[in-house]
């Protein structure tokens, strides 16, 4: 008896060791930096020796500091930067010029001035499923999985990351599926349910467990005897398509699955995040330099991470993988395309400044909109240089970079990349700068047909080419364009983009026995 006594003190004083021995770990640990936006922009400013930033304009038209909207302003800098052209002044006249030379130097600058560098230190992501379902969406049936990819936080664990993303996949198809990967947040599309029989004893043991916990609700399902707490979710949409079938549903019908990754989950959508999220472990909680990394480029770095898990899946075929987004995840899936050679294609919508959009052109949105404190997290420190008015480095503006739009496309080539926009009409603004855009694509399929493929089919004059009408279908080459006519938001364009995607990756769907 004394020894069994002697062996629950040597345990328990094992476990408080234990427990001291972690919690004094932990005080060694960098203490969090938790400032605000402001707070974090300006520390920023200090380190570049920026004293005063330029505000960036209005969005609305009536308002004294309004965005710029005429053309004939727009083009400060007309001239950009040749793309085919190393910083030697030498012509690239090759494919292997290109890889070898001319394309690192755009990703350096792209890197260093615009949209960060990844650390060398990044810490490995584990995978596993959470959950898994079989459901129907439509007359598709689908197995859906939560997923979760737990980052190693070994180093700091006082910041916790875990990358939350939902795939779905058809499975009445022969093979793996091509998959397109969107931002957003994951949801299973219809979740299975329990039949009436089993529905009936959740009920009947809700109502035991409820009577348990407070006697008085016997009086309550007593008189209410055929009330059900328990109740069934609405049915999805099980006898077929509606009249205007979503992205989701038009995807699985031909014969792809989907993967929602939630980009909140790798790292915030704010300036006060850039000490939290992953930006924030990789960094122990300590501030950013100004060549580290900003939230497109982490949520890049998670849609790649993403793909890892893909390529396990054996329903998957992670060869004919695709990335997309609207808004600032347009930005940051045209950011995926660019970094991450993996992905084969890329549907890109209404990215504006900081995706496809020309930074030197000053029209809508404009680069001191992203320089200011309110999404100056999306890019690099450096990048808060060109909305500059004084420093001890002078001024800048857009018309200083290096690098602009057109080769971030171009680093894409020679994949599958649909730029696509809406029109203001509808809500697609023309903060977007829907020109600015068509002329970066423009100008980007020189490299692409270098690279032994199909642009737009027009010119590469940028400056004289115009933007064609909405509704053209420019579809013809690997790299695309289309305005729909709708608002913000690339839907529209999915009965578009998913046969072009198709052909071009020479999928086609056959129907499972």
């Amino acid at each position: 008896m004394n020894r069994f006594i002697f062996l629950i003190v040597l345990i328990i004083f094992c476990l408080q060791a234990v427990g001291q021995a972690v919690k004094t770990d932990k005080e060694k640990l960098l203490q969090q930096v938790t400032w605000t936006a402001q707070e974090d922009h300006q520390n920023m400013m200090d380190q570049l020796n920026i004293s005063i930033i330029r505000h960036g304009a209005s969005g609305n038209e009536s308002a004294p500091n309004h965005a710029n909207y005429d053309e004939s302003l727009a083009n400060p800098c007309p001239q950009l930067p040749d793309i085919l052209t190393t910083k030697a002044g030498i012509k690239v006249i090759s494919e292997e010029m290109w890889w070898q030379q001319r394309r690192p130097e755009i990703v350096e600058d792209m890197e260093r001035e615009v949209y960060g560098r990844l650390p060398s230190n990044i810490p490995d992501v584990k995978w596993s499923v959470k959950i898994t379902d079989r459901e129907f969406v439509g007359r598709t049936p689908v197995i859906a999985k939560q997923v979760i990819g737990h980052v190693d936080n070994s180093a700091y664990p006082l910041i916790e990351v875990d990358i939350n993303m939902m795939v779905v996949t058809p499975t009445n198809v022969k093979g793996p599926v091509p998959v397109l990967m969107m931002f957003g947040r994951p949801s299973f599309p219809a979740p299975a349910q329990p039949s009436t029989e089993d529905m009936e004893k959740l009920n009947d043991n809700f109502k035991e467990m409820m009577i348990r916990h407070n006697p008085e609700m016997k009086e309550i399902f007593e008189k209410y005897p055929a009330y059900t707490p328990v109740t069934r979710l609405p049915m999805s949409n099980f006898f077929g398509p509606s009249e205007d079938p979503s992205r989701t549903e038009q995807l699985l019908a031909a014969g792809w699955g989907y993967a929602t990754i939630d980009p909140r989950s790798i790292q915030a959508d704010n300036g006060a995040g850039l000490t939290k999220g992953i930006i924030g472990l990789v960094n122990k909680g300590q501030l950013r330099k100004p060549d580290d990394w900003g939230s497109l480029r982490a949520w890049a770095w998670g849609a790649a991470r993403g793909l890892d898990y893909l390529e396990s899946d054996p329903l998957i075929d992670a060869t004919k993988t695709g990335i997309e987004g609207v808004s600032r995840y347009g930005k940051a899936a045209l950011v995926a395309l660019a970094f991450e050679p993996r992905f084969a294609v890329g549907l890109i919508g209404s990215s504006g400044k900081g995706g496809a959009t020309l930074h030197r052109r000053i029209f809508g949105e404009a680069v001191e909109n992203l320089t200011g404190s309110g999404e100056y997290h999306w890019m690099a420190g450096n990048y808060l240089k060109y909305g500059t008015e004084e420093s001890s480095f002078g001024k800048k503006t857009g018309c200083d970079l290096p690098v602009d739009a057109h080769q971030l496309i171009a680093m894409c080539a020679p994949r599958l990349t649909f730029i696509s926009y809406g029109i203001p009409e509808k809500g697609d603004a023309k903060w977007l700068d829907q020109k600015g855009s068509y002329m970066a694509t423009i100008a980007a399929g020189e490299v692409f047909k270098l690279l032994g493929t199909r642009d737009l089919g027009v010119t590469n004059d940028y400056l004289k080419e115009e933007m064609p009408p909405m509704l053209t279908d420019l579809l013809a080459g690997e790299l695309a364009w289309r305005q729909h006519d709708g608002g913000h938001t690339d839907a529209p364009n999915f009965e578009y983009f998913i046969p072009w995607a198709s052909k071009k990756l020479n999928y086609e769907k056959v129907a499972g026995q």
